[in-house]
Formats: structure tokens, sequence, C-alpha cells
């Protein structure tokens, strides 16, 4: 009898158990009804990194194993480009900009190129021995003008397209993993191993270290429309900073969903929804500021990670550009 009595015991235990584990690694969002995305087909296995626009229709990709695309129907349809470097040389082409014909891209290692004719021709540029870091992101600032940030935090600008640049900051602020830079020319930027964030002001010449928002490490951080900080944290953490004369000042975590997998990027649509991506198809979409989230179908599809969501509404009302970034030629187009 005691045995009876100890064995449904032991069930009635390992069935709470059970329920009690699932509550904890599982959350249900409802799955949007339709989606504005849609599968763009490249042939490549290559993985897509950055994207930027000479106009409304004309456009370049650039990714790993020295991917570069380009379009002339906004985005709808790639063709493959290439650019006069040694064959010996696996370039990772990590960031592109272009204002108008004005145009750099960046690479890795040690590459950064120029056009001033929208994309025809491209000038390899020289950047010496002592540069700290590889370059990660360059922002074109006018004719022959463009600022590049490493992956060491240094911050280079040039005027005469490339021939000298200048150091902006006085110190790196040693290895990232993530850097974006705002509207203002500010910067913010993650660690290399996600323990704390710095930021650097348009006056700053140093970078200022900030605590994380908890003991999550980041995973990547950027600027909300007004200006105010979002981060993304391991354990699928979303957090806005609400108070932009307190930096550290964070709101609690929102974890729209728990799928194993970390949120690596978020963005801002044209018509203000907040959009974040990340492992194994994860794309969510909130329509109310971040309170309430969908999984969007069409992401939900990918058999892919979801690297990089970007939009890019610089041209006449309508002509927003937006897109999804995924690994191994996985590419998503926003039609709105």
């Amino acid at each position: 009898m005691k045995r009876i009595i100890s064995y449904s015991v032991n069930l009635v235990l390992l069935f709470s158990l059970v329920l009690g584990l699932g509550g904890c690694v599982t959350t249900r969002i409802p799955i949007a009804s339709s989606s504005p995305w849609i599968e763009v087909e490249l042939v490549t296995q290559a993985n897509p990194l950055d994207i930027s626009f000479v106009d409304e229709n004309h456009g370049f990709l650039v990714g790993t194993n020295r991917l570069i695309l380009e379009t002339n129907d906004g985005g709808k349809n790639w063709s493959e480009r290439r650019l006069d470097l040694p064959s010996d040389e696996n370039f990772r082409l990590i960031s592109i900009d272009f204002s108008g014909d004005e145009g750099w891209l960046a690479g890795q290692p040690g590459l950064v190129m120029h056009t001033s004719n929208a994309g025809k021709t491209w000038t390899r540029l020289s950047l010496g021995t002592n540069l700290p870091g590889d370059p990660y992101l360059i922002t074109t600032l006018g004719i022959d003008s463009a600022e590049l940030a490493t992956t060491a935090g240094a911050i280079y600008r040039t005027s005469n397209a490339g021939s000298s640049w200048e150091g902006r900051v006085s110190d790196a602020s040693g290895g990232i993993r993530d850097l974006k830079r705002g509207s203002d020319g500010g910067y913010v930027s993650v660690s290399s191993l996600g323990n704390f964030f710095a930021t650097l002001k348009p006056d700053q010449e140093a970078w200022e270290p900030h605590q994380r928002a908890s003991s999550k490490r980041v995973q990547s951080i950027g600027y909300q429309p007004n200006g105010d900080l979002w981060m993304l944290s391991r354990g699928a953490e979303i957090r806005f900073n609400d108070q932009s004369e307190d930096i550290e000042s964070w709101q609690k975590p929102i974890i729209p969903i728990l799928n194993g997998y970390n949120y690596l990027d978020m963005a801002w649509d044209p018509i203000g929804k907040i959009w974040t991506a990340g492992g194994n198809g994860t794309l969510l979409v909130s329509s109310d500021g971040g309170n309430k989230w969908e999984i969007d179908p069409v992401g939900d599809s990918q058999p892919s990670n979801l690297i990089r969501v970007l939009f890019d509404d610089s041209f006449d009302e309508g002509k927003a550009k937006g897109f999804v970034l995924g690994e191994r030629g996985t590419l998503l187009r926003w039609v709105g």
C-alpha cells in the first residue's frame, strides 16, 4: 500500500514539474494574420550584412565572402557585381553608405573603397598599418567626406576622398560587438563581451562607459526614433530607455517569446511599428510601442537566423525601403 501511495505521489510531482518547466521555457504570442514582408531570392549562400540606395531604385547589397549585389528596381531583383580586389583575399564587406552618387564601402580585413559615380567604379584606399581594429561602420558625410568607425571603437574622418584621415576620439574604447551611429553624429557601442555599453556624444573626444541594464550580457543596442536607446540582451530581453537625461535608466525587460534564441536587431518602420529579429526565423512586430507583440508569418517560415533589420525613409513619400537580412542568402523586402 505504501509503495502505491509513494508511486502516486511521485507521478503527481513529476506532472507538476513538467507543467512548471513548460511554463518557464515557452511563451506563445499570436501569429499575425498578414505580413508586410516578401522573400527575395538571392543566388548566394553568403550572409547579407548591409544595404544602401543611391536613389529609390538603384542600390547595393554587401556581405560575407566578397558579396556585392546591385539592384535597379528598388530591391526586387539583385545581380552580382565584382570589385577589383585580390583574388586570394576573402573580404567580409560589412558596411556601405550612399548619399546620392557619393558612396563608401568598408570591409574586413582593412578595406575601404570610395565611389563618386553611384558605384560605376570604385577606388580602394590605403589605411596604413596602424589602424586600431578593422573597419566596422562607414557613413557618407558629403562630397569626398566620410566617417569610419572600427572594431576597436576608433573613429576617423576624411574630407579629401580618403587621402588623409583625422582621428575623432582620443582613445579607442576596446573591442566591440555592435556599434550604431545616431542622426546627430553620436555613437553607441557594445563591448565585445557584452558586459557594458558605451556612448560618444558629438562633442566628446572619449567614449563614456555605462553599466548594462541587468546581469544578462548585451547582444545589441541602438537608437529609438526619438533618440533614446534600446537594448537587446541574452535571454531574449528587450529594454527601452525613456529618460534621455539618464542613459542608465531602463524600463523593465520585455520578453515577448522564449524559444531558445536571442534577439539580434531591432528597428522602427516608417509607420511606427517596432520590428525585432533573431535566431531561427524569429521576427516579431509591435504596433503599440512594445507592449504587445505578434509573430510575423513570413519571418517565421525562414530556416535562417535573421541578423539585421533596416529601413530607409529618406526618399519621397511612399518610397521608403525596408529589409530583413539573414544568414545563407536570406533577404526579406518590406512592401508596407
